[in-house]
């Protein structure tokens, strides 16, 4: 690309080659560079390859989240110039190329901010997504003297953690709010920045609540290795020893709590999340012991004791999906936590005792 296309100053002559934003030069998303009167700007493709694919799948599943970043700054599509919209995003990589693939066919800029490689709405409750980093990022960037315009869109679900005139007050840049999906942005923007109330509405779709839920299972596969090491130890004292029975119906109970309750989330009775990982979780260990024939005075105390513990271990693995759903507020998640915690933590030891009191005496 030459100068004399890029550059977005009068002359040749005040174009720099000071790079506005640090970057890997193995990441093939950067295709080009635009130099302006304050560096040199990267130029990222709209389409995303085999890699970003697979990185993402990794990312889905709890591999190397926290590392799924980009360095913040200013990166461009196509060939904007000083009239070109700003788009603000964040530098969680998963987010920035939900973004980008959707800007095909656009000249626009992208201000990414550093969210500590966290999404938008996650980082707005967080504060990362805030007022400050937005306004150290444009500062930084020397944002005004590369755009004419003071205009910025930000993303909808980012709007909790920036306060829109206090940006105006220190930059002269306005602050617009773009659709909550990605895939809307261009409508938007070439519909002059106006967005229809389907554009503005959150929905929570079985797929957009079955995409989240492999991170929470794989975290929870990772503490079980703890429970199945205290099973194994106990198993050289036991009378009765855990079997493949207890592991498949424990197995279930994980299953319940991180996947079957978020995805059937909005079609099961009640609102609190740690009712509902309950209620699945007691229907799901009451048809596990009764298959296993355990309904027995042989078999009373680990009956009782999984009807404990089991639906208490649901419970509290459906409201860790408190921190994904469109369906909750901060207020509310204390309130129900400061009910069900106590709960959960006495149904739990109690049942557990009884389990070991069966399989240690017995």
């Amino acid at each position: 690309m030459s100068d004399e296309r890029s550059c977005c100053c009068s002359s040749n002559d005040c174009c720099v080659e000071k790079s506005l934003t640090v970057y890997d030069k193995k990441d093939k998303w950067v295709v080009d560079e635009i130099h302006t009167s304050k560096g040199t700007v990267l130029v990222v493709s709209t389409n995303l390859d085999m890699k970003d694919f697979f990185e993402a799948w990794k990312v889905r599943w709890g591999i190397g989240r926290m590392d799924y970043k980009i360095s913040p700054g200013l990166y461009a599509v196509g060939n904007p110039d000083q009239t070109s919209p700003v788009l603000v995003s964040v530098n969680y990589k998963l987010t920035f190329n939900a973004l980008r693939k959707e800007l095909a066919g656009l000249d626009c800029w992208i201000l990414v901010l550093d969210t500590k490689g966290i999404n938008v709405w996650c980082a707005a409750g967080k504060g990362t997504f805030g007022t400050n980093e937005l306004v150290h990022r444009i500062l930084k960037t020397e944002l005004s003297e590369i755009v004419s315009h003071k205009k910025l869109v930000l993303p909808q679900l980012g709007a909790p953690g920036v306060s829109a005139h206090e940006v105006t007050k220190q930059t002269g840049f306005s602050i617009v709010y773009g659709p909550v999906r990605a895939k809307d942005i261009k409508a938007f923007l070439t519909s002059d920045f106006k967005a229809t109330e389907d554009m503005r509405t959150v929905k929570f779709t079985l797929w957009d609540r079955l995409v989240l839920t492999p991170i929470d299972l794989v975290a929870a596969i990772k503490k079980s290795l703890i429970v199945f090491g205290i099973l194994f130890i106990v198993n050289l004292f036991a009378a009765k020893p855990f079997g493949l029975a207890d592991f498949i119906i424990y197995t279930g109970t994980v299953v319940t709590g991180t996947v079957i309750t978020p995805v059937l989330l909005p079609y099961i009775p009640g609102r609190a999340f740690a009712w509902k990982g309950w209620l699945f979780g007691l229907l799901w260990t009451a048809g596990s012991v009764w298959l296993n024939g355990w309904f027995t005075s042989e078999f009373l105390l680990v009956a009782i004791g999984y009807l404990l513990v089991l639906p208490s271990l649901s419970a509290f693995l459906s409201m860790n999906f408190t921190g994904s759903s469109t369906y909750t507020s901060y207020s509310g998640v204390i309130k129900e936590m400061k009910t069900a915690i106590p709960l959960i933590a006495l149904s739990s030891i109690t049942g557990i005792l009884l389990v070991l009191i069966n399989s240690l005496l017995a």
